[in-house]
């Protein structure tokens, strides 16, 4: 496996400055590698685009699933200015890249108002205990739609 490449954080982080400073959104940015070529650049427009999903990571990977035509990047690099939230982390876990390299830490983003450290405290507290309420409802017919995906003949699982 080839070693992480400076240029590549230097890109995420030149994008988190240029995209923030043109009005997009926080100071993000984040670009996948493939066998040393960028394959795509994602960067903050949660502010620009009012989708509070639009973070760097998940805008970066979206591009990259879409130019890769798949759902995994098991075989790619993700590169970004900070470390990832919460929501961020689980996009990541989920396209499955091999590596992940970051700039600034958690502590960093806290330090100037991204404090994520609210979702990492909540996460770990039973339903019943959770600032947001979350409840069960209509479970029962809910599973239909999990009985026909056990069913279904042409299911990709991941």
């Amino acid at each position: 496996m080839e070693a992480p490449n400076p240029e590549f954080m230097r890109e995420a982080i030149r994008l988190s400055i240029e995209k923030m400073q043109a009005g997009h959104g926080g100071p993000f940015g984040a670009v996948v590698v493939r066998n040393g070529e960028i394959i795509a650049r994602g960067f903050n427009q949660v502010t620009s685009t009012h989708d509070p999903t639009c973070h760097a990571e998940v805008d970066a990977i979206r591009k990259a699933c879409a130019a890769l035509g798949t759902f995994q990047l098991t075989d790619c690099d993700l590169y970004t200015s900070c470390e990832p939230c919460p929501m961020c982390l689980g996009a990541i876990y989920w396209a499955r890249p091999r590596r992940v390299f970051y700039g600034n830490t958690k502590q960093d983003a806290a330090a100037i108002g991204f404090d994520d450290q609210f979702i990492y405290e909540e996460l770990e507290k039973p339903l019943d205990q959770r600032h947001l309420p979350m409840q069960p409802m209509l479970r029962d017919e809910a599973l239909a739609g999990f009985r026909a995906w056990e069913q279904h003949e042409a299911r990709l699982n991941y």
